[in-house]
């Protein structure tokens, strides 16, 4: 153990005993052990290495290649469990691995979940993690796999679209940015392109008085709130420096019955 802790962390593992601990805890062999640090040394992310990354308590399957939830999203999660109610419909929009919404089920009781990636990858990965917390999982493009059934349901609408800018993405950690699809990171020229189409879409689909939750930056929280009040949305933001996390909160009006004379 001493031997795997000191590789790991002269490659530069911050972490290095709790890794070590997790790849012990993992490999079968001997020989499973030694692939597996050499994986770490070389960058892989342990979460991909170990099959799976801890998120709000649980352990969330993950496979190579898909976006490793970050601990900072936990406080969408935690703003989204204290708007909904049970039996509320949830919407985990861009979900990669799905711990968003597996999360914000285990948090909420009785909830209708559906999750939605046009990444093939995650969705193999999300359909590990959602349905078996009840939920369904659609492929596509943003709002296009949907079933129509869903129009003006959802109460909560949750989203880590990509934010970060195209011209930034090469300062990633060397672990997002060489082992985390693109498509996964890269949210256009500011940041703000998927998130503006998941926000001008949200109305459609959001249930009067329902809710969409994204997260985004300090940077770029400014232009996240514009977009959400040309969508007629009723904009918050919250934030919590102890994760450096900011998420946007637009609330949909609640439609009132015309009064006929």
């Amino acid at each position: 153990m001493d031997e795997i802790v000191e590789e790991l962390r002269t490659a530069g593992s911050v972490f290095a005993e709790d890794e070590a601990a997790m790849l012990v805890e993992t490999a079968s062999s001997p020989d499973e052990l030694r692939a597996m640090v050499e994986q770490r040394v070389a960058g892989l992310p342990i979460q991909q290495i170990v099959g799976w990354a801890a998120f709000r308590g649980m352990r969330i399957q993950l496979e190579p290649g898909v976006f490793v939830p970050r601990h900072k999203t936990e406080f969408l999660v935690e703003k989204a469990i204290g708007l909904g109610k049970p039996g509320d419909v949830v919407l985990d929009l861009c979900c990669g691995s799905g711990a968003i919404g597996v999360a914000v089920a285990a948090g909420l009781e009785g909830i209708e979940l559906h999750a939605a990636d046009i990444e093939p990858a995650a969705i193999k990965c999300a359909r590990s993690n959602v349905l078996p917390a009840g939920g369904k999982v659609w492929q596509g493009d943003l709002y296009e796999p949907l079933p129509t059934s869903l129009r003006g349901r959802v109460n909560l609408l949750l989203a880590n679209a990509p934010y970060v800018p195209s011209r930034e993405v090469h300062l990633m950690p060397r672990e997002a940015r060489l082992h985390e699809e693109p498509v996964t990171l890269d949210g256009g020229e500011d940041g703000l392109e998927i998130q503006r189409r998941v926000i001008v879409g949200a109305s459609g689909w959001l249930a009067p008085g329902g809710h969409l939750l994204i997260e985004t930056s300090d940077q770029q929280a400014e232009g996240t709130m514009e977009a959400m009040a040309k969508a007629d949305l009723s904009t918050t933001i919250s934030v919590s420096r102890e994760l450096n996390a900011t998420v946007l909160i637009g609330k949909n009006p609640i439609l009132r019955p015309e009064i006929t004379k």
